[in-house]
Protein backbone atom coordinates (compact mmCIF):
# COMPACT_ATOMS: atom_id res chain seq x y z
CA UNK A 1 0.00 0.00 0.00
CA UNK A 2 1.31 3.70 -0.84
CA UNK A 3 0.66 6.10 1.35
CA UNK A 4 1.07 9.65 -0.18
CA UNK A 5 1.57 13.16 1.28
CA UNK A 6 -0.95 15.61 1.63
CA UNK A 7 0.54 18.24 4.96
CA UNK A 8 3.73 18.67 6.89
CA UNK A 9 2.43 20.67 10.18
CA UNK A 10 4.47 22.31 12.27
CA UNK A 11 4.26 21.05 16.01
CA UNK A 12 4.90 22.07 19.14
CA UNK A 13 7.01 18.47 19.81
CA UNK A 14 6.15 18.63 24.19
CA UNK A 15 2.72 20.28 23.95
CA UNK A 16 1.27 18.86 20.49
CA UNK A 17 -1.14 16.18 20.86
CA UNK A 18 -2.54 13.65 17.80
CA UNK A 19 -5.86 12.25 18.12
CA UNK A 20 -5.38 8.73 15.63
CA UNK A 21 -9.32 7.32 15.13
CA UNK A 22 -9.85 3.70 15.15
CA UNK A 23 -11.64 1.90 12.53
CA UNK A 24 -14.34 -0.03 14.48
CA UNK A 25 -15.70 -0.37 18.13
CA UNK A 26 -12.69 -2.45 19.55
CA UNK A 27 -9.97 -0.50 17.89
CA UNK A 28 -8.00 1.64 20.67
CA UNK A 29 -8.73 5.47 20.79
CA UNK A 30 -7.55 8.26 22.48
CA UNK A 31 -5.31 11.45 22.25
CA UNK A 32 -1.59 11.22 22.61
CA UNK A 33 1.03 13.26 22.60
CA UNK A 34 3.12 13.88 19.12
CA UNK A 35 6.15 12.11 20.33
CA UNK A 36 3.77 8.86 21.24
CA UNK A 37 2.97 5.85 18.94
CA UNK A 38 -0.03 4.99 18.32
CA UNK A 39 -1.69 1.22 18.84
CA UNK A 40 -0.76 -1.97 17.10
CA UNK A 41 -2.51 -5.35 17.79
CA UNK A 42 -0.27 -8.07 19.42
CA UNK A 43 -1.97 -10.91 17.67
CA UNK A 44 -1.62 -10.93 13.78
CA UNK A 45 -5.29 -11.68 13.43
CA UNK A 46 -6.43 -9.34 15.68
CA UNK A 47 -5.28 -7.14 12.65
CA UNK A 48 -8.64 -8.18 11.02
CA UNK A 49 -10.95 -8.69 14.27
CA UNK A 50 -9.92 -5.59 15.84
CA UNK A 51 -8.25 -3.31 14.31
CA UNK A 52 -8.37 -2.20 9.96
CA UNK A 53 -8.16 -5.75 8.10
CA UNK A 54 -5.34 -5.49 5.36
CA UNK A 55 -4.24 -1.83 6.51
CA UNK A 56 -1.53 -2.14 9.46
CA UNK A 57 -0.03 0.64 11.13
CA UNK A 58 3.58 1.06 10.22
CA UNK A 59 6.37 0.56 13.08
CA UNK A 60 5.81 4.15 14.20
CA UNK A 61 3.78 7.62 14.54
CA UNK A 62 -0.11 7.14 14.27
CA UNK A 63 -2.73 5.54 11.74
CA UNK A 64 -6.19 6.52 11.97
CA UNK A 65 -8.88 5.69 10.03
CA UNK A 66 -11.18 8.63 8.58
CA UNK A 67 -9.95 10.70 11.06
CA UNK A 68 -6.46 12.20 12.19
CA UNK A 69 -6.79 15.61 14.58
CA UNK A 70 -3.45 17.18 15.21
CA UNK A 71 -3.49 20.01 17.60
CA UNK A 72 0.20 21.65 17.20
CA UNK A 73 0.15 23.03 20.42
CA UNK A 74 -1.37 24.75 23.22
CA UNK A 75 -2.85 27.92 20.86
CA UNK A 76 -3.67 28.47 17.71
CA UNK A 77 -6.05 25.92 15.33
CA UNK A 78 -6.79 22.40 15.44
CA UNK A 79 -6.13 20.47 12.07
CA UNK A 80 -8.37 17.79 10.89
CA UNK A 81 -7.56 15.65 8.50
CA UNK A 82 -11.28 13.76 7.64
CA UNK A 83 -12.77 11.64 4.89
CA UNK A 84 -14.43 13.48 2.50
CA UNK A 85 -17.30 11.56 3.23
CA UNK A 86 -16.99 8.94 6.02
CA UNK A 87 -19.94 6.92 4.55
CA UNK A 88 -18.81 6.12 1.47
CA UNK A 89 -14.73 5.86 2.00
CA UNK A 90 -12.71 5.76 4.88
CA UNK A 91 -9.07 6.54 3.54
CA UNK A 92 -6.33 5.61 6.27
CA UNK A 93 -4.10 8.48 7.51
CA UNK A 94 -1.01 8.39 9.10
CA UNK A 95 0.99 10.98 10.90
CA UNK A 96 4.91 10.97 11.81
CA UNK A 97 7.07 12.92 13.68
CA UNK A 98 10.09 14.63 12.44
CA UNK A 99 11.92 16.64 14.35
CA UNK A 100 9.55 19.26 15.07
CA UNK A 101 7.12 18.57 12.50
CA UNK A 102 4.62 15.96 11.91
CA UNK A 103 4.62 14.64 8.20
CA UNK A 104 1.04 13.54 7.46
CA UNK A 105 -0.15 11.21 4.59
CA UNK A 106 -3.08 9.14 3.32
CA UNK A 107 -3.59 5.63 1.20
CA UNK A 108 -6.60 7.24 -0.62
CA UNK A 109 -5.55 11.11 -0.72
CA UNK A 110 -7.86 12.80 -2.64
CA UNK A 111 -10.36 10.85 -0.37
CA UNK A 112 -9.11 13.39 2.39
CA UNK A 113 -9.92 16.57 3.32
CA UNK A 114 -8.33 19.07 5.68
CA UNK A 115 -10.35 20.88 8.08
CA UNK A 116 -9.53 23.72 10.72
CA UNK A 117 -11.25 24.23 14.13
CA UNK A 118 -10.69 26.61 17.36
CA UNK A 119 -9.17 24.42 19.96
CA UNK A 120 -8.81 22.92 22.26
CA UNK A 121 -9.06 19.08 20.42
CA UNK A 122 -12.01 17.90 22.16
CA UNK A 123 -14.14 21.03 20.43
CA UNK A 124 -12.56 20.34 17.41
CA UNK A 125 -13.58 16.88 17.42
CA UNK A 126 -17.05 17.54 18.67
CA UNK A 127 -17.45 20.60 15.85
CA UNK A 128 -16.45 17.41 13.03
CA UNK A 129 -19.38 15.14 14.49
CA UNK A 130 -21.95 17.96 14.46
CA UNK A 131 -21.09 18.38 10.73
CA UNK A 132 -21.09 14.65 10.07
CA UNK A 133 -24.20 14.22 11.47
CA UNK A 134 -25.46 17.36 10.03
CA UNK A 135 -24.02 15.85 6.54
CA UNK A 136 -25.65 12.74 7.01
CA UNK A 137 -29.17 13.83 7.99
CA UNK A 138 -29.04 11.78 11.02
CA UNK A 139 -31.49 13.33 13.60
CA UNK A 140 -31.26 13.54 17.19
CA UNK A 141 -30.45 10.26 19.03
CA UNK A 142 -33.01 8.51 20.75
CA UNK A 143 -33.35 7.63 24.54
CA UNK A 144 -31.87 4.75 25.13
CA UNK A 145 -33.53 1.81 27.62
CA UNK A 146 -32.00 0.32 30.47
CA UNK A 147 -30.93 -2.83 30.26
CA UNK A 148 -29.72 -6.36 31.80
CA UNK A 149 -27.55 -8.42 29.50
CA UNK A 150 -26.38 -11.78 30.40
CA UNK A 151 -22.52 -11.90 29.17
CA UNK A 152 -20.37 -10.85 31.49
CA UNK A 153 -21.71 -13.61 34.03
CA UNK A 154 -22.48 -16.46 32.26
CA UNK A 155 -20.69 -15.87 28.72
CA UNK A 156 -21.83 -18.59 26.01
CA UNK A 157 -22.98 -21.35 28.73
CA UNK A 158 -26.43 -18.80 29.29
CA UNK A 159 -29.65 -20.95 29.80
CA UNK A 160 -33.17 -20.08 29.47
CA UNK A 161 -33.28 -20.67 33.64
CA UNK A 162 -30.62 -18.32 34.46
CA UNK A 163 -32.60 -15.18 32.10
CA UNK A 164 -35.46 -16.49 34.52
CA UNK A 165 -33.31 -16.22 37.00
CA UNK A 166 -32.53 -12.79 37.02
CA UNK A 167 -35.91 -12.16 35.75
CA UNK A 168 -37.37 -12.32 38.96
CA UNK A 169 -34.28 -11.44 41.02
CA UNK A 170 -34.64 -7.48 39.14
CA UNK A 171 -38.43 -7.57 39.88
CA UNK A 172 -37.11 -8.61 43.59
CA UNK A 173 -35.46 -5.96 44.00
CA UNK A 174 -37.29 -3.72 41.78
CA UNK A 175 -34.55 -2.41 39.93
CA UNK A 176 -35.39 -0.01 37.00
CA UNK A 177 -34.33 -2.42 34.15
CA UNK A 178 -36.37 -1.79 30.98
CA UNK A 179 -34.88 -4.98 28.60
CA UNK A 180 -33.68 -8.31 29.12
CA UNK A 181 -31.39 -8.64 26.71
CA UNK A 182 -29.95 -12.20 26.01
CA UNK A 183 -26.70 -13.03 24.71
CA UNK A 184 -24.52 -14.68 22.47
CA UNK A 185 -24.87 -19.10 23.74
CA UNK A 186 -28.77 -19.04 22.82
CA UNK A 187 -28.21 -19.69 19.43
CA UNK A 188 -27.41 -23.26 17.92
CA UNK A 189 -24.37 -21.79 15.37
CA UNK A 190 -22.63 -18.28 14.67
CA UNK A 191 -25.11 -17.84 11.54
CA UNK A 192 -28.19 -20.27 12.50
CA UNK A 193 -29.48 -16.94 13.78
CA UNK A 194 -33.27 -19.31 13.23
CA UNK A 195 -32.22 -22.33 15.65
CA UNK A 196 -31.98 -21.84 19.12
CA UNK A 197 -29.62 -23.73 21.10
CA UNK A 198 -30.47 -27.03 23.32
CA UNK A 199 -30.31 -24.53 26.33
CA UNK A 200 -33.71 -22.42 25.80
CA UNK A 201 -36.62 -24.45 24.97
CA UNK A 202 -38.61 -21.53 23.25
CA UNK A 203 -37.24 -18.20 22.55
CA UNK A 204 -41.27 -16.90 21.74
CA UNK A 205 -42.27 -18.43 24.96
CA UNK A 206 -38.94 -16.63 26.87
CA UNK A 207 -39.81 -13.03 25.41
CA UNK A 208 -43.46 -13.27 26.47
CA UNK A 209 -42.51 -14.41 30.09
CA UNK A 210 -40.29 -11.07 30.21
CA UNK A 211 -42.91 -9.20 28.65
CA UNK A 212 -45.27 -10.23 31.51
CA UNK A 213 -43.02 -8.86 33.43
CA UNK A 214 -43.73 -5.09 32.08
CA UNK A 215 -40.14 -5.05 30.47
CA UNK A 216 -38.89 -5.74 26.97
CA UNK A 217 -36.92 -8.30 25.63
CA UNK A 218 -33.89 -8.41 24.21
CA UNK A 219 -31.48 -10.24 21.76
CA UNK A 220 -27.71 -10.24 20.41
CA UNK A 221 -27.07 -11.23 17.01
CA UNK A 222 -23.73 -11.58 15.01
CA UNK A 223 -25.78 -10.85 11.66
CA UNK A 224 -23.11 -10.05 9.49
CA UNK A 225 -20.66 -13.16 10.51
CA UNK A 226 -20.96 -16.58 9.48
CA UNK A 227 -18.98 -19.69 11.73
CA UNK A 228 -17.23 -22.29 9.54
CA UNK A 229 -19.12 -25.11 11.83
CA UNK A 230 -23.42 -23.69 11.18
CA UNK A 231 -25.37 -25.12 8.77
CA UNK A 232 -25.45 -22.04 7.05
CA UNK A 233 -21.72 -21.68 6.06
CA UNK A 234 -21.90 -26.10 4.71
CA UNK A 235 -25.76 -24.81 2.61
CA UNK A 236 -24.42 -22.11 1.24
CA UNK A 237 -20.98 -20.76 0.66
CA UNK A 238 -21.70 -18.82 -2.04
CA UNK A 239 -22.72 -16.23 0.65
CA UNK A 240 -20.04 -16.44 2.25
CA UNK A 241 -17.08 -13.55 1.30
CA UNK A 242 -13.85 -12.85 3.40
CA UNK A 243 -11.47 -13.82 6.31
CA UNK A 244 -13.25 -12.49 9.44
CA UNK A 245 -10.80 -13.78 11.97
CA UNK A 246 -11.28 -17.06 14.24
CA UNK A 247 -13.50 -16.95 17.40
CA UNK A 248 -15.38 -19.88 19.10
CA UNK A 249 -12.37 -22.88 17.92
CA UNK A 250 -13.30 -21.97 14.27
CA UNK A 251 -13.07 -19.80 11.20
CA UNK A 252 -15.10 -16.90 10.31
CA UNK A 253 -16.68 -15.74 7.24
CA UNK A 254 -18.13 -12.31 6.69
CA UNK A 255 -21.78 -12.56 5.17
CA UNK A 256 -22.38 -11.22 1.54
CA UNK A 257 -25.44 -9.23 1.85
CA UNK A 258 -25.15 -7.91 -1.66
CA UNK A 259 -26.24 -11.78 -2.29
CA UNK A 260 -29.59 -11.65 -3.01
CA UNK A 261 -30.32 -15.15 -1.25
CA UNK A 262 -28.13 -13.91 1.63
CA UNK A 263 -29.85 -10.86 1.54
CA UNK A 264 -33.25 -12.72 2.01
CA UNK A 265 -31.95 -14.76 4.81
CA UNK A 266 -31.08 -11.85 6.83
CA UNK A 267 -34.39 -9.98 6.47
CA UNK A 268 -36.03 -13.27 7.22
CA UNK A 269 -34.46 -13.43 10.64
CA UNK A 270 -34.67 -10.16 11.69
CA UNK A 271 -38.95 -10.20 10.85
CA UNK A 272 -38.33 -13.67 12.39
CA UNK A 273 -37.30 -12.50 15.50
CA UNK A 274 -38.98 -9.44 15.78
CA UNK A 275 -42.05 -12.14 15.56
CA UNK A 276 -40.71 -13.75 18.38
CA UNK A 277 -41.29 -10.64 20.56
CA UNK A 278 -37.84 -9.01 20.31
CA UNK A 279 -37.34 -5.45 19.77
CA UNK A 280 -33.74 -4.97 21.29
CA UNK A 281 -31.28 -5.70 19.53
CA UNK A 282 -27.44 -5.93 20.08
CA UNK A 283 -25.85 -5.89 16.68
CA UNK A 284 -22.02 -7.72 17.09
CA UNK A 285 -18.98 -8.34 15.15
CA UNK A 286 -20.59 -5.79 12.61
CA UNK A 287 -16.91 -5.83 10.91
CA UNK A 288 -17.58 -8.95 9.01
CA UNK A 289 -19.30 -7.32 6.91
CA UNK A 290 -16.72 -5.12 5.34
CA UNK A 291 -13.82 -7.67 5.02
CA UNK A 292 -12.02 -7.48 1.93
CA UNK A 293 -13.67 -10.13 -0.82
CA UNK A 294 -15.37 -9.95 -4.08
CA UNK A 295 -19.37 -9.47 -3.72
CA UNK A 296 -21.84 -10.27 -5.53
CA UNK A 297 -22.86 -6.93 -6.97
CA UNK A 298 -19.00 -5.94 -7.11
CA UNK A 299 -19.85 -3.43 -4.27
CA UNK A 300 -17.16 -2.12 -2.37
CA UNK A 301 -16.56 -2.88 1.75
CA UNK A 302 -17.66 0.07 3.16
CA UNK A 303 -20.91 0.00 0.83
CA UNK A 304 -21.65 -3.72 1.49
CA UNK A 305 -21.31 -2.57 4.85
CA UNK A 306 -23.83 -0.18 4.89
CA UNK A 307 -26.43 -1.78 2.84
CA UNK A 308 -26.47 -4.72 5.30
CA UNK A 309 -27.06 -2.56 8.34
CA UNK A 310 -29.63 -0.49 6.26
CA UNK A 311 -31.08 -3.95 5.11
CA UNK A 312 -31.48 -4.94 9.32
CA UNK A 313 -32.67 -1.40 9.70
CA UNK A 314 -35.56 -2.22 7.22
CA UNK A 315 -36.59 -5.54 8.34
CA UNK A 316 -36.89 -4.24 12.05
CA UNK A 317 -38.48 -1.19 11.40
CA UNK A 318 -38.04 1.72 13.23
CA UNK A 319 -39.76 0.48 17.15
CA UNK A 320 -36.66 -1.48 17.94
CA UNK A 321 -34.19 -0.35 19.70
CA UNK A 322 -30.47 -1.05 17.90
CA UNK A 323 -26.79 -1.24 19.39
CA UNK A 324 -24.00 -1.63 17.63
CA UNK A 325 -21.02 -3.11 18.01
CA UNK A 326 -17.52 -4.59 16.84
CA UNK A 327 -18.26 -2.26 14.01
CA UNK A 328 -16.98 -0.08 11.78
CA UNK A 329 -17.43 3.52 13.41
CA UNK A 330 -18.11 6.44 10.46
CA UNK A 331 -20.09 3.92 7.91
CA UNK A 332 -22.27 3.55 10.95
CA UNK A 333 -23.59 6.99 11.03
CA UNK A 334 -27.10 7.23 11.04
CA UNK A 335 -27.76 3.30 10.69
CA UNK A 336 -27.98 2.46 14.73
CA UNK A 337 -29.48 3.87 17.76
CA UNK A 338 -26.45 3.22 20.39
CA UNK A 339 -22.72 2.27 19.88
CA UNK A 340 -20.53 0.54 21.46
CA UNK A 341 -17.10 2.98 21.63
CA UNK A 342 -15.01 0.91 23.48
CA UNK A 343 -13.10 -2.86 23.63
CA UNK A 344 -15.00 -5.34 25.97
CA UNK A 345 -15.15 -4.83 29.60
CA UNK A 346 -14.02 -7.69 31.54
CA UNK A 347 -13.84 -8.48 35.59
CA UNK A 348 -9.99 -7.97 35.48
CA UNK A 349 -8.58 -4.43 35.14
CA UNK A 350 -5.92 -5.15 33.13
CA UNK A 351 -5.72 -8.00 30.34
CA UNK A 352 -2.09 -8.68 31.33
CA UNK A 353 -1.33 -8.60 27.11
CA UNK A 354 -0.02 -4.69 26.23
CA UNK A 355 -3.04 -5.07 23.71
CA UNK A 356 -5.41 -2.21 24.31
CA UNK A 357 -7.92 -3.46 22.42
CA UNK A 358 -8.11 -7.19 24.83
CA UNK A 359 -11.14 -7.19 27.01
CA UNK A 360 -10.01 -5.25 30.25
CA UNK A 361 -11.19 -2.48 31.70
CA UNK A 362 -8.04 -0.15 31.58
CA UNK A 363 -8.98 -0.64 28.05
CA UNK A 364 -12.50 -0.27 27.50
CA UNK A 365 -12.00 3.23 30.26
CA UNK A 366 -9.26 4.54 27.31
CA UNK A 367 -11.01 4.19 24.53
CA UNK A 368 -14.70 5.22 26.05
CA UNK A 369 -13.30 8.36 27.00
CA UNK A 370 -11.09 8.93 23.97
CA UNK A 371 -14.20 8.68 21.86
CA UNK A 372 -16.51 10.65 24.15
CA UNK A 373 -17.63 13.77 21.84
CA UNK A 374 -19.38 10.92 19.64
CA UNK A 375 -22.28 11.24 22.44
CA UNK A 376 -25.43 12.37 21.38
CA UNK A 377 -23.82 13.76 18.22
CA UNK A 378 -23.25 10.60 16.21
CA UNK A 379 -25.67 8.46 18.17
CA UNK A 380 -25.63 7.23 22.21
CA UNK A 381 -22.10 6.39 23.38
CA UNK A 382 -22.03 2.83 24.65
CA UNK A 383 -19.08 2.05 27.39
CA UNK A 384 -19.95 -1.66 27.71
CA UNK A 385 -21.75 -2.98 30.25
CA UNK A 386 -21.75 -2.08 34.69
CA UNK A 387 -19.90 -4.91 36.61
CA UNK A 388 -20.66 -4.35 40.45
CA UNK A 389 -20.21 -7.68 41.81
CA UNK A 390 -17.58 -8.12 44.84
CA UNK A 391 -15.58 -10.25 42.63
CA UNK A 392 -14.48 -7.36 40.27
CA UNK A 393 -11.56 -5.91 40.15
CA UNK A 394 -11.60 -2.03 40.65
CA UNK A 395 -15.59 -2.15 40.47
CA UNK A 396 -15.21 1.49 41.94
CA UNK A 397 -13.42 2.87 39.13
CA UNK A 398 -15.50 1.19 36.52
CA UNK A 399 -18.86 2.79 38.07
CA UNK A 400 -17.38 5.79 37.71
CA UNK A 401 -16.49 5.81 33.96
CA UNK A 402 -19.87 4.18 33.52
CA UNK A 403 -21.32 7.24 35.28
CA UNK A 404 -19.39 10.13 33.76
CA UNK A 405 -19.15 8.57 29.73
CA UNK A 406 -22.23 6.00 30.43
CA UNK A 407 -24.97 7.26 27.78
CA UNK A 408 -26.55 3.48 26.95
CA UNK A 409 -26.33 1.43 30.68
CA UNK A 410 -26.45 -2.09 31.57
CA UNK A 411 -26.21 -4.02 34.17
CA UNK A 412 -24.31 -7.72 33.52
CA UNK A 413 -24.15 -9.36 37.17
CA UNK A 414 -25.95 -11.74 38.27
CA UNK A 415 -27.87 -9.83 40.19
CA UNK A 416 -27.81 -12.79 43.19
CA UNK A 417 -23.82 -12.11 43.44
CA UNK A 418 -24.37 -8.08 43.98
CA UNK A 419 -23.53 -7.14 47.66
CA UNK A 420 -25.21 -3.85 49.60
CA UNK A 421 -23.02 -1.85 47.42
CA UNK A 422 -23.23 -3.27 43.90
CA UNK A 423 -27.17 -3.09 44.26
CA UNK A 424 -27.16 0.43 45.44
CA UNK A 425 -24.40 1.30 42.69
CA UNK A 426 -26.52 -0.68 39.84
CA UNK A 427 -29.93 1.19 40.72
CA UNK A 428 -28.29 4.53 41.19
CA UNK A 429 -26.99 4.29 37.54
CA UNK A 430 -29.50 2.76 36.18
CA UNK A 431 -31.91 5.03 37.60
CA UNK A 432 -29.75 8.45 36.34
CA UNK A 433 -29.43 7.89 32.57
CA UNK A 434 -28.31 10.98 31.39
CA UNK A 435 -30.26 12.20 27.97
CA UNK A 436 -29.06 11.32 25.02
CA UNK A 437 -27.18 15.48 24.28
CA UNK A 438 -23.17 15.72 24.07
CA UNK A 439 -21.73 15.17 27.21
CA UNK A 440 -19.60 18.13 28.49
CA UNK A 441 -16.35 18.25 26.77
CA UNK A 442 -13.06 16.85 28.45
CA UNK A 443 -10.50 18.05 27.31
CA UNK A 444 -6.71 16.22 27.78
Amino acid sequence: MIFHPIADVPVDPVRGLVHAHGWQSWTPTTTLPVTGRGFRPVLPIMQTMRYRPGLPAPGDGFQGEGLLAVAPGPDGPVRLFTARDGLAAVPSIRARLVGDRLTVTADEPDEVVEKSFPGPLDAALAAFADGLRAGAGVGPPRTPPTVWCSWYHYYENVTEDDVLENLREIGAHDLPVDVVQIDDGWQAAIGDWLTPSGRFSSMPRLAARVHAEGRRAGLWVAPFVVGARSALARAHPEWLVGDAGHNWDQDLYGLDVTHPGAAAYLREVFQTLCGWGFDYFKLDFLYASAVAGRRHSGASPIAAYREGLALVREAVGPGPYMLGSGAPILPSVGLVEAMRVAPDIAPHYDAGTGDLSDPAQRAAALTTTGRSWQHGRLWVNDPDCLLARPAVQHREDWSLVVERYGGLRASSDRIADLDGWGLDTTRRLLSTVPPPTPFPLVTP
